[in-house]
């Protein structure tokens, strides 16, 4: 169904695996870690400039405030003018409302497409082929062994099921590990509780730039308390290199939310000297006398 997000994310994961196991190799679990992380750089810096846009115009968004507050009380009677004059509105300041989609829209579908590809080099459980959806027939573990993942051979899924850090397999769940249960936690729930902390700072960093006027009454809560305990709690469910990808997307987010916002603060303050320029040079000099214009 999605074969169109999941051959380009497993060629981009194939291909950073491809360069660290020259180095590493190809059962190493460094080589399949930092392939992931690579994988997200990658997406990171595909989606950075849709990001920055996304940014720009929340900020026009913001500035405008008073003025779509100003279209809603002239136009109260009227909803259907009230929703055209604001499109218009920001239509003529340049905010084009399906673009502040395209991050949130490429992350989803990234994340579809890592998550998918990874749970499918293990397809030997119910829910391991499709990522919410359970299959008839799993494979048997020999099946799973000789079958390829997408741009994956065999061997590349016999690496995968090979790899492990710190013990913990890169394709284990915590939820029933069995005998390596402790193995597995002691890597899995550090990554869930920092990828749930990331979560919340990411929010928190996010909702500061937005006016609070404008989110909606239980949007706030949602975002700062009840994303990052679905990150904790959903961490249970999810094969460890799953949690690296969590962890190292929500560091990206941080890390880029950090370098966008400054970009932009530098900018409106370059904006905010030049205007305070241009008006210190129209305003009349002291002791002279006010030009009439008859």
């Amino acid at each position: 169904m999605l074969d169109f997000v999941y051959y380009p994310v497993s060629a981009i994961l194939w291909l950073w695996h491809y360069v660290f196991a020259a180095a590493f190799g190809p059962a190493s679990a460094l080589a399949w870690v930092l392939s992931v992380i690579f994988l997200v750089l990658t997406l990171r810096a595909v989606l950075f400039v849709p990001f920055l846009k996304q940014a720009r115009s929340q900020a026009i968004v913001k500035k405008l405030q008073p003025k779509v507050a100003s279209l809603k009380q002239k136009y109260a009677t009227d909803r259907r003018q009230q929703a055209v004059e604001i499109q218009k509105l920001y239509k003529d300041n340049g905010i084009n409302s399906f673009a502040t989609l395209i991050p949130l829209i490429g992350q989803l579908l990234a994340f579809l497409g890592l998550f998918h590809v990874l749970r499918s080099f293990d397809r030997t459980g119910a829910l391991a082929h499709l990522p919410f959806q359970a299959i008839a027939t799993p494979m048997t573990p020999e099946q799973n062994a000789a079958t390829p993942n997408y741009v994956f051979s065999a061997a590349d899924v016999q690496s995968f099921l090979q790899a492990k850090i710190f013990g913990a397999p890169l394709s284990a769940i915590l939820a029933g590990t069995g005998d390596l249960l402790a193995t597995v936690a002691a890597v899995a729930v550090p990554l869930m509780l920092i990828a749930a902390v990331a979560t919340h700072f990411t929010a928190r960093a996010s909702l500061s730039r937005q006016d609070t006027t404008v989110q909606l009454p239980m949007m706030r809560p949602l975002t700062l308390w009840a994303f990052p305990a679905f990150a904790l709690i959903g961490g249970a469910l999810v094969p460890v290199a799953i949690l690296l990808y969590f962890v190292t997307n929500n560091a990206c987010t941080l890390a880029q939310q950090h370098l966008v916002y400054r970009r932009l603060d530098a900018e409106t303050a370059a904006e905010a000297e030049r205007t305070a320029v241009v008006r210190a040079q129209l305003a009349p000099k002291p002791g002279a006398k006010p030009i009439r214009h008859r």
